[in-house]
């Protein structure tokens, strides 16, 4: 059983949890105002893009967006990306837009007003503070729409794999904007599983983006156990468990927020996908 805490939980105890399972889940962390708040920007940045303008598919079962453009240059601002069974083989949307989304990322936290004012609330500082990250650094930004009926499944991996320190340091802040539960696509994780070895890295090599396998072990599968979340908790996940979820092929919508933290204090790979400007550094959470 997989404990759930509050913001006013002891921090001890937040320690313990974090090192024993490698993730927590801590309820009523954020207001059900700031979680509207991030819903309705979210669908109001949908509602303002022109697909003439770029898009792309991504998917993680089948990985075409790393030689795309319009993916590999959204480390540093708003971009849409959809899910796959929603275009035509031209690229062009299907069905409505809103119900075509797969996630928007991946600078939210710093371009968007709103998501800038909840990715910087105090209880996500002191969460990062507590787990021992001595210079939290705000990397990335994501929102999975994971819409009804086609939101797709997100296979099981690492999060060190994709924003790579030395060590490894990234932490995830994963954000129920909606109720999620095993019917519409909540997290699954292996508790425990951030004691194995990071499995792959997701790097930049000759130009060209590319999964490289550090350890080929195969996670075990029946070690996954669902994380159902209620609207306004947050599932805090260590950079080497292993997670992921199941398509969504209910009725009802799931999206989430996910935040990545790194410690500043850690090397970042300079072949890391994410890339900033010298003049527009990544930055903390003040």
């Amino acid at each position: 059983m997989i404990p759930r805490f509050t913001p006013e939980s002891d921090p001890a105890d937040l320690v313990a949890a974090f090192a024993r399972d490698g993730l927590l889940v801590v309820e009523d962390a954020v207001s059900p105002a700031d979680c509207d708040a991030l819903f309705a920007q979210s669908h109001a940045i949908v509602e303002a893009w022109d697909p003439a303008e770029g898009c792309s598919v991504f998917s993680t079962t089948t990985p075409k967006h790393a030689s795309d453009a319009y993916f590999r240059e959204s480390g540093d601002k708003i971009r849409v990306f959809l899910e796959d069974g929603a275009v035509d083989a031209d690229g062009a949307l299907t069905i409505d837009r809103h119900r075509a989304v797969n996630k928007l990322g991946h600078a939210l936290h710093d371009l968007d007003p709103v998501f800038d004012r909840v990715s910087r609330r105090p209880v996500l500082a002191r969460t990062a503070a507590a787990l021992g990250v001595a210079a939290p650094t705000l990397v990335q930004s994501m929102v999975i729409w994971k819409p009804p009926a086609i939101g797709g499944a997100v296979v099981p991996h690492q999060d060190a794999a994709f924003l790579v320190t030395d060590p490894p340091t990234v932490v995830g802040f994963w954000l129920a904007l909606e109720d999620a539960d095993e019917t519409n696509g909540c997290l699954i994780a292996q508790p425990g599983g951030h004691r194995g070895p990071l499995r792959q890295r997701f790097l930049e090599r000759d130009g060209a983006l590319t999964l490289e396998t550090l350890d080929d072990t195969p996670f075990q599968a029946d070690g996954f156990v669902p994380l159902p979340a209620r609207k306004g908790t947050i599932v805090v996940l260590h950079g080497l468990l292993p997670h992921g979820s199941a398509a969504n092929t209910s009725a009802r919508s799931r999206m989430a927020y996910t935040l990545h933290v790194v410690d500043g204090q850690a090397a970042w790979h300079p072949g890391n996908w994410i890339r900033r400007r010298a003049d527009d550094p990544f930055r903390g959470f003040v």
